[in-house]
This record gives C-alpha cells, structure tokens and sequence, in this order.
C-alpha cells in the first residue's frame, strides 16, 4: 500500500503554495512531479511548490519549485508561509529560524499575531544577473537601463534579491498589458536567467502599487521579493523612505530598506486547509 503524502496549502496576500515535506515524499522531487502538483486541473493547484527539509536542531532547509517545474531562488512570501507553518505545528519551539534557501540563511520571526518579519538579507544594486548594459549603468548600478521587448522601449531598474527583479516605473500599471509585455521581459536575452518583471508607480514618500509578472510563474497576486525590489527601486530613483508600503493586488506589504541597502519583509500567512494526497494521485506523480 502506497504511504500516504500530507499536504498543505498556504497563502500570503493572495499568493498560494504547496508545503510539503521532504520526508513525506516517496520519490524524489523532478520538475514535471512539482509541475504536476502545481497543476489546478489535474493537482493541487499552487503558484509554487515549497519543499523543506531538516529539524530545528540541524536546520531547515527549503526548496522552491514553479509551477512550470523550474526552481527559484527565493520567494518572500513562500518563506513567511514556511515559518509560520513551522511554528504553528510545533515543529519549531523558536519564533525566529534559519533556513537555507537558494539565495541563502534567511533568518524570519514569527510574531504572536501571525504576521512574519523577515531579514531579506541585502539588495544587490550592480549588474550581476544582466547582460551588455555596461553604457546604461549609472554609479553602478543597473538603473535607467533599457530594453525592447514586445515592440516597447522600456526603462528599468535591476535588483537582486537571491532572485532577479526587473522593475518598470509606470503612470498605471492597472493599464499594463502584462501578459504580453510579462513574458517578454522574462525571457529576454538581457537577463540570462530570465527575470521577474514589476510594474510600479510611487504614490507618495513611502507607498507604492506594483503589479508582478513572476518567472516561471505568471501574473500572481504577490511576491515578497518583487515587492522588496519594488521597495528598492523606489528608493533608489525617488528616495521613498523606510518604512514603505507596497499595494499588490492581494494585499499589501511592509518594506524597510536600510542604508546599506539591507531589507526587511512584514507580511501576513494563513493556511488555506491541509490533505493527503491520494494513492491514486502519489501513483501518477511516480510514473513521471
């Protein structure tokens, strides 16, 4: 008889996920299983997939799967989801953990009323991540560069949360045509490992509205890095001030960019429900 696999579905702000552990699992993880998971015909149904590992005494690990099946670095509210989900059942005593991720030791705590504040760690402002805009840096970073994508010119800031973040100043990103221009701005040859894509518009000295495309994801509801580079981007071309607000279409978060560019998440996460998948299901995902 096939073992069964636990399942939890979370969401912060709108963007959800699979949790899963590692030691529920009778396979090991591929691209086309996390796909397959993700999938909200056929699946579960996720904007992303959260893999951990590991025990409060060794540490935690966690990774993190699109649901086109690639793998991201990072992802600011899948993190927050984590560390609540921890703390709730018990599986961690402590409010503030350490886990690995691809984009490194990423130290969240969790408050008594469930929102998570998390150390973003520091925001890389240079050129790592972008190809051939040397003669578009300025005090080198990779703000007022261009591209053309979809038959636009655009403008963008580069910053690298663990992740990299394409973000576009706009008079309306509501107006934006984010399926078209999102997926070519993902994909262009500037960006070697494709790039999430954020359409911003600062509304006053600490408040912006963005929309996200996500890499490997779609337009979603959020994103925690995308709104911690938005933070940055704003920061950086209009000197909006600590504490700042981001309006997502799922909510909102709070960003504190610090002077060396070190930054802060405040976010909530609510689980959503928990199952077992069926033997059925785990059977199908094994053929695969």
């Amino acid at each position: 008889m096939t073992e069964p696999i636990e399942f939890y579905k979370w969401q912060g702000i709108g963007n959800d996920y699979v949790i899963v552990a590692v030691h529920d699992l009778a396979f090991v993880m591929s691209p086309a299983r996390a796909a397959a998971i993700c999938d909200r015909h056929f699946g579960i149904g996720a904007d992303g997939l959260l893999l951990w590992s590991g025990t409060e005494s060794s540490g935690f690990s966690l990774e993190i799967y699109n649901p086109d099946g690639s793998t991201a670095e990072m992802c600011g509210n899948g993190i927050r989801m984590l560390a609540r989900y921890l703390v709730d059942r018990g599986i961690a005593s402590e409010r503030t953990l350490a886990v690995t991720t691809g984009a490194g030791v990423i130290a969240p705590t969790v408050a008594p009323d469930g929102t998570v504040t998390v150390k973003m760690g520091t925001a890389r402002l240079d050129r790592h991540g972008v190809a051939g805009v040397e003669s578009a840096i300025i005090t080198g970073a990779a703000k007022g560069a261009r591209l053309e994508a979809a038959g636009r010119e655009f403008e963008f800031t580069f910053v690298d949360m663990g992740n990299p973040h394409c973000v576009i100043e706009t008079d309306d990103p509501e107006a934006v045509e984010l399926g078209i221009f999102g997926p070519a701005i993902e994909n262009h040859d500037l960006f070697p490992n494709r790039a999430n894509v954020e359409f911003m518009k600062v509304l006053g000295e600490s408040e912006v509205a963005m929309r996200v495309w996500e890499r490997g994801v779609g337009e979603t509801n959020a994103c925690g890095t995308g709104a911690c580079a938005v933070a940055v981007a704003a920061h950086l071309t209009h000197g909006a001030a600590s504490p700042i607000t981001v309006h997502l279409p799922g909510g909102d978060l709070v960003i504190e960019v610090g002077p060396g560019m070190e930054v802060i998440m405040t976010g909530p996460a609510e689980e959503v429900y928990s199952g077992v998948m069926s033997e059925q299901f785990i059977n199908q995902l094994k053929e695969l």
